[in-house]
């Protein structure tokens, strides 16, 4: 089943040259996700003009939406990771085994997540805008996208499956897929159906299911027998949890800053909330080029290749500081038109155009915060991945920014580019130590 579902062997990772393989896995990956991203801004397009409220419960449950990617994502990256070290020690039947029991965890941290919502979406949202009608959407919105995230739950991992196993093809026609049928429903259900905020609520879960059928026709495995779960769950979640940390934390820190934000005013909420809607756009190559490295890293590491190893993050970090470059311009040149793309509020263009022009300052000393992680996380070094995360995310970001915010709103936005100029200093320099040692 496994030798179908492959459109490369693993040994793929291991012995064609380092950018022959980046053009081979990461054209669909960046593609998906650049769908992702023009599916996301589409989407709070329809909903910007359905109401301006809509735009802050949207921004207000982001960070809600992005617990539930991490721990999906995240269980996904452990099992991709742990498969990726299996094919590399030729054990394709423990793989196969790895799969299936990534799919059993998919289904448990639905239903965790589930439950966590029922109980605490209500205080959540309470404490993250100030209009009442944005805590009615954003409550309405939330309940519905975490109750049905079961999709996104199984499409998380069924597409680490393949990846693993170097087909790319497949995870990237479901997220196509899956992100033109979000697109086309927002309208009808939105307008048409007269259903508002829940309506794109429930075309994002339609989306999520379409995308998790068509990788699950190759991507499900059969889970191995009760007693063994327990301990292939502890290895995928070795592996996996600094992709869970480093999106949770993400959440975290943006939970955070809109609680400090709404503090100023429902429009600031709204400006943070629109700016992680565009970076979702301007950083496909780094998060695409993320995605790529794990397993191949992972492979050549266990594999004792450490100068491919070498090689492979230094490519990365080229590809994506040219593309950063389009983001730089963006946010430096041309803040006001983006944000016009979604609202035609003055006070939100007003406070948005001083902040995207200090965050765009961030975009490239940022690829080397996003990257060392990742390449620690590969590598077996869940430790030190964790902790660059960390300091990024709450020891630097979170403070730096409530410090700034008691001089004033415009002056919170120079957190941005100070911390990861700092984390990105750190981590190059843990890269560099760590090399030496291989």
């Amino acid at each position: 089943m496994a030798e179908k579902a492959r459109s490369v062997s693993p040994e793929f990772f291991g012995t064609e040259s380092v950018w022959k393989i980046m053009l081979r896995i990461a054209p669909p990956i960046m593609l998906a996700q650049l769908i992702q991203a023009m599916y996301n801004i589409i989407d709070s397009l329809f909903v910007g003009q359905y109401s301006d409220d809509g735009l802050t419960a949207l921004s207000a449950i982001y960070p809600v939406q992005l617990i539930i990617i991490a721990l999906a994502v995240g269980t996904g990256v452990g099992t991709n990771t742990l498969m990726a070290k299996q094919y590399a020690l030729k054990d394709e039947k423990g793989a196969n085994h790895t799969a299936g029991v990534g799919t059993v965890l998919a289904v448990i941290m639905w239903a965790l997540i589930s439950v966590i919502s029922i109980a605490f979406m209500g205080p959540y949202v309470a404490i993250s805008a100030q209009s009442p009608v944005a805590m009615q959407y954003a409550n309405e919105y939330g309940m519905i996208v975490s109750i049905g995230s079961i999709g996104l739950f199984l499409e998380g991992n069924w597409t680490k499956v393949l990846q693993s196993e170097g087909n790319m093809k497949l995870p990237m026609i479901a997220q196509i897929v899956g992100a033109v049928t979000n697109i086309v429903l927002d309208p009808l259900l939105i307008f048409t159906a007269g259903l508002g905020i829940k309506g794109a609520a429930i075309a994002t879960v339609i989306g999520q299911i379409v995308a998790a059928v068509i990788v699950g026709v190759k991507g499900a495995r059969k889970p191995p027998e009760i007693k063994r779960i327990p301990c292939i769950a502890k290895s995928i979640y070795k592996l996996g949890y600094p992709s869970i940390c480093m999106q949770a934390l993400y959440t975290v820190y943006i939970a955070i800053l809109n609680i400090i934000l709404a503090g100023f005013c429902d429009e600031a909420v709204t400006v943070l909330g629109l700016y992680y809607k565009l970076q979702s756009f301007f950083f496909i190559p780094l998060l695409g080029l993320q995605t790529c490295i794990v397993p191949v890293l992972s492979y050549n590491y266990t594999s004792g290749d450490y100068l491919r190893c070498r090689r492979i993050f230094r490519s990365s970090l080229i590809i994506s500081g040219v593309f950063m470059i389009l983001g730089v311009l963006s946010f430096e040149l041309i803040p006001t038109q983006l944000i016009g793309l979604f609202t035609q509020s003055e006070t939100v263009k007003s406070i948005g155009a001083v902040g995207f022009r200090l965050i765009g300052a961030s975009f490239i000393p940022a690829v080397f915060s996003f990257m060392t992680p990742v390449f620690f996380q590969s590598i077996g070094y869940s430790k030190t991945s964790t902790f660059l995360s960390v300091l990024r995310q709450l020891i630097c970001l979170v403070p730096l920014f409530w410090i700034f915010s008691f001089i004033g709103l415009d002056y919170a936005w120079l957190a941005f580019p100070l911390t990861e100029v700092i984390t990105g200093a750190i981590g190059m320099g843990m890269y560099y130590y760590a090399i030496k040692r291989f």
